[in-house]
């Protein structure tokens, strides 16, 4: 059974139904298990309560041990004025014994995203991130335009080749469809319609 990771941070919930929907994308596929995990979250309690964020998911933390023992990860995480959020940056670099050893070498890997704004830096967000799976030597499959649905451009809608995506103001005003989910979804599997 090939294993793999879904690991990611959300202050607010979003990324985590992302990682919700990419298990099941994923579970779709026969012969693959998915787990997924959050990253530490490294904000006092006392600024998450002044942030309005809600509780944390019961998700097990991911560790370096998480990366090691998956065949595959898929990160997701906010973008934080285009780049990924410090938890995230905290935990890559916590990895520099995987690069020492090679661990991570040959690994696939994708990437996740969720943004405030059309111009939210989905697209700088994935080039922060790719450094790390590069210096791991992790083979970063991207999602390319696979789907007909990145090309319309009559109605504003998350995502990039870089990687699934999805604007929450977005989605809960204009998105009652399912679209960003189905749109997950076939990030692992092409052939859902």
């Amino acid at each position: 059974m090939t294993k793999i990771a879904i690991v990611y941070y959300s202050t607010y919930g979003h990324v985590a139904k992302l990682a919700n929907a990419a298990k099941k994308g994923i579970e779709f596929v026969g012969g693959v298990a998915a787990t997924i995990y959050q990253v530490q979250e490294t904000l006092p309690e006392e600024v998450l309560t002044k942030m309005h964020a809600p509780p944390k998911g019961d998700h097990p933390i991911a560790t370096i041990d998480t990366l090691k023992e998956a065949d595959g990860i898929l990160f997701g995480f906010p973008c934080r004025s285009g780049s990924m959020p410090a938890q995230v940056k905290a935990f890559f670099d916590s990895c520099g014994g995987l690069w020492a050893s090679g661990a991570l070498v040959g690994k696939t890997a994708g990437l996740f995203f969720s943004t405030g704004t059309q111009g939210g830096g989905q697209e700088t967000t994935a080039f922060t991130a790719v450094t790390f799976l590069a210096h791991q030597g992790m083979t970063y499959v991207p999602l390319g335009y696979r789907g007909k649905e990145l090309l319309n451009m009559d109605e504003m809608h998350g995502g990039s080749p870089w990687g699934a995506a999805h604007w929450p103001r977005v989605t809960a005003l204009v998105n009652r469809r399912r679209w960003n989910w189905l749109w997950q979804l076939r990030r692992v599997s092409p052939s859902l319609k």
